[in-house]
């Protein structure tokens, strides 16, 4: 008789969701479900807010990756008045972002996906979590630690907090930079770089140990989706959308954010509170792609600093064939690479002469009745769109969340381990974790995804094959 496994919750990611994972008679996996269980509705209830309190509403979206919202709807605001920002705002800009970056994937990296690279899928499930990875190797730990403090304290710096700062403002940013801050920072930013260089060497002899997990692991046929720079090189905050399919072929390029609309499509499910982006022109769900560093690397020639650009090169070497990376497993090597690229980049803007300019800020009214804002955040594209009416209140809001834009690709991922991994006749918890792994390796950030598009039912009900209820997820009204 067919039967359903229910791995929840899933463990070491950002919010809450289950996995469903349908067995048929035979002990095979019929079908796999990646289950996003909590709602937040952050789309309905910004309406009616005036647009300027939107950067402090939607970065209380999450608490891990706030300034990446926060740069994205301060884009979205600046559209709304129609103002070119003053470039060292821009830097200031990117120096936070890149500081964001450089902690969110250190998290993911060391806390999150470690213990199970460094302590194996099959190890004591109470052990293989960070504190098992500090027993085992204490200065790791203290190295990813230390990683993550620095960027949170560049964090701090520039927008007086950690956790939700107010800094960015519609325009540009509230405070210039002073050269104490600066000197600090550069201070800092060795030591990370060292940290980031050692650890990255370190995963390197590691990957070969991974050869049937990066065959099984999300090792998908999808396009991928990033911003570039206009030199179509690595690019978080600012540039054009490129897409790129499975083969290495450009199918869009340079695409004006403001345009998204156009090649971007939501679908919605009725087993889960987030959306599916897919490509429109392929249609759903054949327009599946891939965001985030993965994608992100496979869509640029160079990242445009001197080590990350080296790590680059190896990373297009794991692909066998010409085409890009397809092994989802390969996000946590991408992410290594942009930790450097990250902190090499911060060197290079606070080093700049104009990053002290006190011009920080360009002031106006809403000048538009609508503003889009495209940045990259750690997971990847990230898009809030707003409409407002004469008096300045919004009307109507759309967020594309990074985490969103692989949905689909994560649903295909758990059911590719499932397949290779999950046998139903003699289940263990080492075949199930690997089912979690491949979660993992997108660290998707379930909180900012969690916007659902439509009408969604009030619950779900699974079935075995003679229609009696085996569970049952209810949601609140």
């Amino acid at each position: 008789m067919s039967r359903t496994i229910s791995i929840d919750p899933v463990t070491r990611i950002e919010g809450h969701a289950r996995i469903s994972l349908q067995l048929a008679d035979s002990g095979a996996v019929e079908d796999a479900k990646f289950h996003l269980t909590q709602f937040r509705g952050f789309e309905k209830f910004c309406e009616g807010r005036p647009y300027r309190e939107m950067p402090a509403l939607t970065a209380r979206t999450c608490g891990i990756c706030p300034v990446s919202h926060l740069l994205a709807s301060n884009k979205a605001c600046d559209d709304l008045l129609a103002v070119t920002i003053p470039p060292t705002a821009e830097k200031l800009r990117r120096i936070m972002n890149l500081a964001q970056l450089l902690q969110s994937h250190a998290l993911s990296f060391f806390h999150l996906s470690s213990p199970d690279l460094l302590l194996g899928w099959d190890s004591d499930p109470g052990e293989r979590n960070i504190f098992g990875v500090i027993a085992k190797d204490p200065e790791l730990a203290k190295q990813g630690i230390k990683l993550r403090q620095i960027g949170q304290t560049i964090i701090e710096m520039l927008g007086g907090k950690k956790i939700h700062p107010t800094w960015v403002v519609p325009g540009g940013v509230n405070e210039p930079l002073d050269s104490d801050k600066r000197e600090a920072m550069l201070t800092m930013l060795p030591e990370a770089l060292t940290i980031a260089k050692d650890t990255y060497a370190l995963f390197k002899t590691l990957v070969p140990n991974f050869k049937d997990e990066a065959e099984h692991f999300g090792n998908l046929s999808t396009l991928f989706l990033s911003l570039v720079s206009p030199k179509g090189q690595l690019e978080h905050y600012d540039g054009f959308l490129r897409i790129k399919d499975a083969q290495g072929r450009i199918v869009e390029d340079m695409v004006p954010p403001s345009d998204y609309p156009r090649i971007i499509g939501e679908a919605v499910e009725d087993f889960s509170y987030m959306k599916f982006p897919y490509y429109k022109p392929w249609g759903y769900p054949n327009g599946i792609y891939r965001v985030g560093p993965l994608a992100r690397l496979n869509n640029v020639e160079s990242c445009g600093t001197p080590f990350a650009d080296v790590a680059l090169a190896e990373f297009h070497m794991l692909q066998e064939d010409s085409g890009p990376v397809r092994s989802s497993f390969h996000y946590h090597y991408a992410r290594l690479v942009e930790i450097i690229f990250a902190i090499e980049m911060m060197q290079r803007l606070l080093k700049d002469s104009s990053i002290l300019d006190t011009r920080v800020r360009a002031h106006a009214r809403g000048n538009r009745d609508q503003g889009i804002g495209v940045a990259e955040a750690p997971r990847g594209t990230l898009m809030h769109h707003y409409k407002i009416d004469d008096a300045g209140l919004i009307t109507w809001v759309d967020l594309i969340i990074a985490t969103g834009h692989n949905n689909l690709a994560m649903n295909r991922s758990i059911k590719q381990v499932a397949d290779a991994y999950v046998d139903g006749n003699r289940l263990s918890e080492g075949m199930l974790n690997r089912v979690e792994a491949v979660i993992r390796c997108y660290d998707p950030c379930l909180s900012c995804a969690s916007h659902a598009f439509g009408q969604m039912p009030l619950s779900i009900e699974l079935k075995d094959a003679a229609g009696t209820v085996i569970d049952r997820l209810v949601r609140d009204a």
